[in-house]
């Protein structure tokens, strides 16, 4: 019997009042959630938390302690409201100031006039975090534990991402197949639900969709067996058939 690749786990804590406000448009969510899915680690969980200490403190115990790996995004500029990084640090109960390699970074970076007090604060980390360098803007985010506390612009992020995503530990890789069909949700969902008990290791979604005036409904079927996968399509197809539709089947989305 062959070992089966482990199961890697993330959430997602999205920090930030703007987002919560609705003047920001969170896109970092979606972004990494491909990302991840790439690499063989499933997003299991995302959260927006306020800049409040309290809540960060909270969302971080919490989300670290439940999953593999733990992506923050936000609150780490230079302004008032940038708490996440003294946050973290309490959560996880180490010191918190200067770090002398950051501050490095933002002095090679910033000419001696342009040292603010304000843009200075972006190299006060955790104790014992590791860098996450920044190569759009230079300020750096870190790495404390399982957790990875990143940028909140989503060019930054990204870029931050890009530099950590190799020494990143994947697991089984996630498939995925799609069987469209011009029927509404109603008249499929029994058959569904049964063909989801036969196949536990295999997650079954229905997504409804209408275009050109026409409603149908999306049969996504996701899991690490390929094999299982093509008998899953064969009988999503197969139902469709007997409900009196067309399926159409789309290419292997990987």
């Amino acid at each position: 019997m062959t070992d089966q690749p482990p199961i890697v786990t993330a959430a997602v804590l999205v920090i930030g009042n703007e987002i919560l406000s609705g003047r920001t448009q969170d896109a970092n969510t979606h972004w990494l959630a491909g990302r991840l899915t790439e690499l063989g680690i499933r997003l299991r969980e995302a959260r927006v938390v306020a800049d409040d200490e309290a809540e960060i403190i909270a969302a971080v115990t919490a989300l670290s302690q439940r999953y593999t790996y733990l992506f923050t995004t936000g609150g780490i500029g230079p302004t008032h409201d940038d708490i996440t990084s003294a946050a973290i640090a309490k959560a996880f109960g180490v010191g918190f100031g200067p770090d002398p390699r950051a501050l490095r970074i933002l002095e090679d970076h910033y000419a001696p006039d342009q040292r603010t007090p304000a843009r200075m604060k972006m190299a006060e980390l955790p104790e014992g975090a590791e860098l996450i360098l920044n190569p759009v803007s230079k300020a750096p985010g870190f790495r404390l534990g399982n957790v990875f506390v990143m940028a909140g612009v989503p060019s930054i992020m990204r870029a931050m991402f890009d530099g950590i995503a190799g020494g990143l530990v994947g697991g089984a890789k996630v498939l995925s197949r799609t069987v469209s069909c011009p029927l509404g949700e109603g008249v499929i969902g029994g058959p569904l639900g049964a063909l989801q008990a036969r196949y536990p290791n295999v997650d079954l979604g229905s997504y409804p969709w209408f275009r050109h005036g026409v409603y149908g409904t999306s049969l996504v079927a996701r899991g690490t067996d390929p094999a299982a996968l093509e008998e899953v399509v064969g009988h999503l197809a197969a139902l469709i058939e007997a409900a009196g539709g067309q399926p159409t089947i789309d290419p292997v989305d990987g």
